[in-house]
């Protein structure tokens, strides 16, 4: 292995990590069923905040490290940023440090694509998008990258945001328009990258097999989806440890009297392996927090095809 430690920047992941290179090795990771995440450790500072997220999976092991600035928006710099250094798994060396940004932004998206792949029906081709940030931007593409679609519906809280992402969108190939939140009825797909604290859409209005995935919330409190979505569909979380801990969409529909068992149906592991028995006619939630294994093996993979990229 080479003794310098290697920086993968934002343009450098995006270039050499495709969204299906990122998607299979989370399947295969899943598989496996290797991944560990230990709690998160949050570190108050003057500035404001740090937060550590160290995983493993396997021999990969890695941490992302994260700030959280409040100030930072007076000075025209992002809120949060962060990197995610990984280490040789035998020896524990540091052998890269990549931009956590782009890390999170393509782990998350490639996750809810893997969810999409294993629980939409065939002919869920029709996206609806809940949000206009990168987060919306990289869940369409991913989910692009696995089954194509005819359309994506954008909606959002302002007007030029959504056809700036709509513009995003058709220079990226894709056909795009905006939309209100009742356009879920004409969706076999729909992706929620908000930071809402309440349900952005009526579950009723969904079709009767829908595949809806949860990304924005992670805070037991606020939540994307309504009560009825949870109580109706089959649920997959990352785990039930950091669902009924962190998924306030889980966590508000059992408060509301949904019962544990029927608010989560199967872990990812289980989803990937074939376990899971997915009620026809009835919609499916995939509900994400992010764990830090998921970081681990996209990191690992965004080396290698670094790595790759630098033998052509």
């Amino acid at each position: 292995m080479p003794d310098s430690i290697r920086f993968i920047d934002k343009a450098a992941l995006e270039r050499t990590l495709g969204w299906t290179q990122a998607i299979d090795a989370l399947e295969a990771a899943l598989i496996t069923g290797t991944g560990n995440t230990p709690p998160r450790t949050f570190v108050e500072v003057s500035g404001g905040q740090l937060i550590l997220m160290p995983g493993e999976v396997g021999p990969q092991v890695g941490v992302k490290v994260v700030s959280v600035s409040p100030g930072n928006a007076a000075r025209g710099l992002p809120r949060i940023q962060g990197v995610h250094i990984a280490f040789d798994g035998p020896t524990l060396r540091p052998v890269a440090v990549i931009d956590a940004e782009s890390l999170t932004l393509r782990r998350t998206a490639s996750l809810s694509a893997l969810a999409v792949r294993r629980l939409a029906t065939p002919d869920s081709n029709s996206l609806l998008v809940f949000g206009t940030g990168p987060q919306a931007l990289s869940h369409a593409l991913a989910i692009n990258a696995i089954r194509p679609l005819g359309q994506v519906v954008v909606v959002g809280r302002r007007a030029e945001a959504v056809a700036s992402l709509v513009g995003s969108l058709e220079a990226q190939g894709l056909r795009a328009r905006p939309g209100v939140p009742d356009d879920v009825a004409d969706v076999g797909l729909v992706a929620c990258c908000t930071t809402a604290t309440e349900p952005l859409f009526d579950s009723e209005l969904l079709q009767p097999d829908a595949t809806v995935v949860a990304v924005g919330s992670h805070e037991p409190a606020v939540r994307e989806v309504d009560t009825n979505l949870v109580r109706r569909a089959t649920v997959v979380v990352e785990s039930r440890a950091s669902a009924l801990s962190q998924a306030g969409d889980i966590i508000l529909a059992i408060a509301d009297g949904v019962p544990e068992t029927d608010a989560i149906t199967a872990d990812l592991h289980e989803l990937a392996t074939g376990r899971l028995d997915i009620t026809p006619g009835a919609p499916r939630l995939f509900k994400s927090v992010g764990e830090a294994w998921c970081d681990v093996v996209t990191a690992t993979a965004a080396l290698q095809a670094a790595s790759s990229a630098d033998m052509r």
